[in-house]
C-alpha cells in the first residue's frame, strides 16, 4: 500500500502550499540573474575599462585577461564551497526559514562589495559572499520546498527552482542590454545594485510562511510541527488524513535518530545511507556534467567568439526559449513521467546537443556554418537538457535523502559540484579563449562524453520515487529495494501511519464523550 488516495490532490486542494512553495523557490532567482549580468560583463566597454585592458585588434576594442576571466568566474563557486562548510553546523541549530535570512544577510554584503570593487581583488570577494549566500539558498530552500510540498505536487514544486534562476538570467540578460552601451562604470554597477532586490523580497517573504514540519518534528516541537502542517495543507485533508501524514512523519523521524550515530555528518556514509548520498551526489553533479556551467558563465562570451552578431539579444532569446522548455518538463514531471525518465530524456538529449557543435566546429571551424550549428543545437540544449534534466535534479537530489541528513548531504553534494563548477569555470578559459587553446565550440566534445557517461549511470543506478512520501522513500533505501523494484514495492510507513491516525482520532472521539456524559 502506498500513500491514501485522499493525500493525492493536486493544484488546486494544494494552492496554498504551492504558492508557499513558488515563493521560496524564488531564492534562486539572485543566483540565475547573478550568473547573466555577471558572465556578460567580460562584454562591456564599461566594465573592460576598469577590470580590463584596451586592445584595437579586438571585437570591442577592449579584453580581458585570461586569469581574470578565470577569477571573476570561479570565485562564485570558491564561495559557494566555503560557504557549504557553515551550512552544517548552522542547520543543526537554525531552521530552514533562518537558513534564507543568513543567505539574505551574505548577499547584502556581496552585492555592496562588488558595487564600490575598483580592483580584481575586491570583485572576487564580493563574487565569493555571493556565492556564499547561493549555498545558503540553495540548500535551505530546496530542504523546506521538499518537506512541505505534498508527495503528488513534490517534483513540480521543486523544480520550480529551474523556472525562477531562468527568469533571474532573463532579467539579468536584459538589465544588461540596455546598459551594455554606457561607456562608464555605471554599466555593469546598475546590474550589482538590482542584486539588491532579490534578497530583500526573500526576506519580507520569510516573515509570513511556517517553519517545516519535518524540522520541528527532528527537533522534539511537535505541537509547532502539527501547526505548520495544518498551515500548509489548508483545507485540502480531512482531520483524519492530516494526522496521518504527522503520524508517518514523526514515526520517519524517530526511526531516523534510532539509526544515528553520535556524529552525524558520518552516518552520510553509513549503512542505507551511503547509496542515497552517492545517488545525492551523482544527481547534483549532473549539472556540472552537463556542460550548463559553461554556457552559463562564458554563454555571450561563446557566441561572440562563435561569430554570432547581437551577442545580447541572443543571450535573451536562448534564455526565453529556456524557459518554455522548463514549463514543457514540468507538464511531463506532473502528467507524464517519472524523476527517472526525465534525466534520462534530458541527459541523452545533453550528449547529442554538444556532439553536434563540436562536431560543426571540427569540420568547418571559424565559419558561418559552424556558428549557425552551435546556435541551432544550443537552442536545442537548453530546450532538452534544463527542461528535463536540470529541472529534476532538484527535487530528486533533495527527496533521495533523510529527513535528519537532508542539510548535510545536500550541502556535501552542492559543495562536489560546485567544485567541479569552479574547475569547469577556471579551465574553460584554456580551451575557448584565442590566445590560449583557441578549441571554440570543439570543447563540446568533453561534455559530450561527460553526458554519456551521467546517463549510463543514471540508466544503472536512480531509482524513480514518484508519487512516494519521503516517508515511504526511506522504507524503500532502508529494506535496500532494488532500483527497477522502486516502482512496484509496496511500502507500509503511510498504511500503518493511517491505522494508528484511525486510532488516535477514536480515543480522541471516547474521551470528548465521556466529557459530555460526565456533565
Amino acid at each position: 500500500m502506498g500513500i491514501s488516495d485522499q493525500r493525492n490532490n493536486g493544484f488546486r486542494q494544494n494552492w496554498k502550499c504551492a504558492l508557499i512553495c513558488l515563493g521560496m523557490a524564488f531564492a534562486t532567482t539572485q543566483y540565475g540573474f547573478d550568473v547573466a549580468a555577471v558572465g556578460t560583463f567580460q562584454t562591456m566597454p564599461g566594465f573592460l575599462m576598469t577590470f580590463g585592458y584596451e586592445d584595437p585588434a579586438l571585437k570591442g576594442g577592449w579584453g580581458i585577461s585570461t586569469t581574470h576571466q578565470q577569477l571573476i568566474a570561479s570565485f562564485l563557486n570558491v564561495g559557494t564551497i566555503i560557504g557549504v562548510l557553515f551550512i552544517t553546523p548552522f542547520g543543526r541549530y537554525f531552521g530552514r526559514r533562518h537558513g534564507i535570512w543568513m543567505g539574505t544577510i551574505i548577499a547584502f554584503a556581496g552585492c555592496a562589495t562588488q558595487i564600490v570593487a575598483t580592483s580584481v581583488t575586491t570583485l572576487c570577494v564580493g563574487r565569493a559572499l555571493m556565492g556564499a549566500s547561493n549555498a545558503f539558498f540553495i540548500t535551505f530552500s530546496n530542504a523546506y520546498i521538499v518537506e512541505c510540498a505534498p508527495a503528488k505536487l513534490r517534483a513540480v514544486c521543486s523544480a520550480a527552482f529551474a523556472i525562477t534562476i531562468n527568469i533571474g538570467t532573463i532579467l539579468g540578460a536584459v538589465v544588461d542590454e540596455r546598459t551594455s552601451h554606457i561607456m562608464n562604470k555605471l554599466s555593469y554597477q546598475i546590474p550589482l545594485a538590482c542584486l539588491f532586490i532579490f534578497p530583500t523580497l526573500l526576506s519580507i517573504f520569510i516573515f509570513f510562511i511556517p517553519e517545516s514540519p519535518r524540522w520541528l518534528v527532528l527537533h522534539e516541537r511537535r505541537e509547532e510541527a502539527e501547526r505548520s502542517l495544518a498551515f500548509l495543507r489548508g483545507n485540502s485533508l480531512e482531520p483524519e488524513f492530516l494526522q496521518e501524514e504527522l503520524v508517518e512523519i514523526i514515526r520517519g523521524v524517530e526511526e531516523e535518530k534510532s539509526r544515528a550515530s553520535a556524529y552525524g555528518v558520518v552516518d552520510i556514509f553509513r549503512g542505507a545511507n551511503l547509496r542515497r548520498t552517492l545517488l545525492c551526489v551523482a544527481v547534483v553533479l549532473s549539472r556540472a556534467s552537463s556542460g550548463v556551467w559553461v554556457f552559463l558563465s562564458y554563454g555571450t562570451y561563446f557566441y561572440q567568439q562563435a561569430g554570432v552578431d547581437d551577442v545580447f539579444r541572443i543571450g535573451i532569446y536562448s534564455m526565453t526559449v529556456q524557459l518554455v522548455g522548463v514549463g514543457a518538463g514540468l507538464y511531463c514531471a506532473y502528467k507524464v513521467w517519472g524523476r527517472r525518465t526525465m534525466l534520462l530524456v534530458g541527459t541523452g538529449a545533453a550528449a547529442i546537443s554538444m556532439v553536434g557543435p563540436a562536431l560543426g566546429a571540427t569540420i568547418a571551424p571559424d565559419t558561418p556554418e559552424a556558428a549557425k550549428t552551435f546556435l541551432a543545437f544550443n537552442f536545442f540544449y537548453i530546450i532538452m537538457y534544463s527542461g528535463f534534466a536540470g529541472s529534476m535534479t532538484w527535487p530528486v537530489s533533495a527527496e533521495v535523502v533523510s529527513s535528519r541528513l537532508r542539510v548535510v548531504t545536500l550541502s556535501f553534494a552542492t559543495a562536489v559540484d560546485y567544485f567541479f563548477a569552479w574547475l569547469t569555470s577556471f579551465c574553460s578559459p584554456y580551451f575557448i579563449n584565442p590566445t590560449a587553446l583557441n578549441w571554440g565550440a570543439k570543447y563540446c566534445w568533453i561534455w559530450a562524453a561527460s553526458n554519456a557517461v551521467t546517463f549510463v549511470f543514471f540508466w544503472l543506478f536512480l531509482p524513480d520515487m514518484k508519487g512516494r512520501s519521503l516517508e515511504e522513500i526511506d522504507e524503500l533505501f532502508e529494506k535496500r529495494v532494488p532500483t527497477r523494484d522502486f516502482p512496484r514495492f509496496e511500502c507500509q510507513s503511510s498504511s500503518q501511519a493511517h491505522d494508528i491516525a484511525l486510532h488516535k482520532i477514536e480515543e480522541a472521539k471516547v474521551t470528548i464523550q465521556h466529557v459530555e456524559v460526565d456533565r
